[in-house]
């Protein structure tokens, strides 16, 4: 008996269509499914696919802000037009928490709905070998 990996993330949104397309223009998502009115779950809800992890959005009242968050893995390089992106579709850009060198950049955003996102360039490897000096 194993735990294969992460099947999905559910996120509680206001208007799924406005949050898919954040996360298809901003981030380059793929939509691959829309209720539409069909509800087989709770409410409507959208999946999409986003580094080859499925990502599922259901209307309904969203919850408060925290630190709770998903990163996602990014090149360094790409984290300026993410940026740029995300600020043109009315994300919320946060400033970055104090880090130590070598822990990796990161990009972190609230979407509309309090979630809070967070790109990052860096690994786990990378992190626990600057930790440990």
């Amino acid at each position: 008996m194993a735990v294969l990996g992460i099947s999905h993330l559910t996120f509680i949104v206001r208007d799924v269509e406005r949050t898919a397309r954040l996360f298809v223009e901003g981030l380059g998502a793929t939509e691959v499914y829309d209720s539409q009115g069909r509800n087989f779950s709770l409410s409507r809800e959208k999946f999409l696919l986003l580094g080859g992890v499925w990502l599922a959005f259901m209307e309904g009242e969203p919850t408060a802000r925290s630190y709770r968050h998903v990163a996602f893995e990014v090149a360094e390089a790409d984290v300026p037009a993410y940026a740029a992106a995300l600020q043109a579709l009315g994300a919320e850009i946060r400033p970055a928490r104090p880090r130590v060198d070598g822990e990796g950049l990161s990009l972190y955003f609230h979407d509309y709905d309090n979630h809070l996102f967070e790109l990052h360039a860096g690994s786990l490897a990378q992190r626990l070998a600057r930790y440990a000096q």
